[in-house]
């Protein structure tokens, strides 16, 4: 059997269109592009029947090289940690007091945009500092 080359990381949500807006704001993604004559994917939603509604929104990022997240429409909210989260890269490479300012400077422009800091873990003698924060669905992630 090929190794399997490609993932696509799924999210249960409530807004799919709403919240694959945001993570692409936070990772530089983008949106499928609109169907004629409609200014935004929300306004499309709308003009259809609900029970034609999608229950899914995909993003990509558009060099290719990330995964496509898929948000698909649950009926539960969510009630525990993640057992899977996603790390936002922004530190890589960077360490000390460089590192700390640039999560802190990702954080507050996360934050504009809708997302909630939990808590920061600062350098030790075995890591260097990580940012814990939520999503507008209040689903955790890093910055790193």
């Amino acid at each position: 059997m090929p190794p399997i080359r490609e993932v696509q990381i799924t999210v249960d949500c409530a807004d799919t269109i709403r919240l694959a807006a945001f993570w692409c704001e936070v990772l530089g993604y983008e949106l499928p592009p609109l169907p004629d004559d409609f200014a935004s994917w929300e306004e499309y939603a709308r003009s259809l029947p609900a029970e034609e509604q999608p229950g899914y929104f995909a993003c990509s990022d558009p060099t290719g090289a990330g995964p496509r997240l898929l948000f698909q429409r649950v009926p539960e909210g969510k009630v525990v940690k993640n057992r899977v989260h996603i790390d936002v890269r922004a530190g890589k490479g960077l360490v000390g007091d460089e590192r700390l300012a640039t999560l802190q400077a990702e954080q507050a422009r996360l934050e504009a945009l809708g997302a909630v800091h939990l808590y920061t873990q600062l350098a030790d003698d075995e890591n260097e500092s990580c940012v814990t924060m939520q999503d507008i669905e209040g689903n955790e992630f890093c910055l790193d």
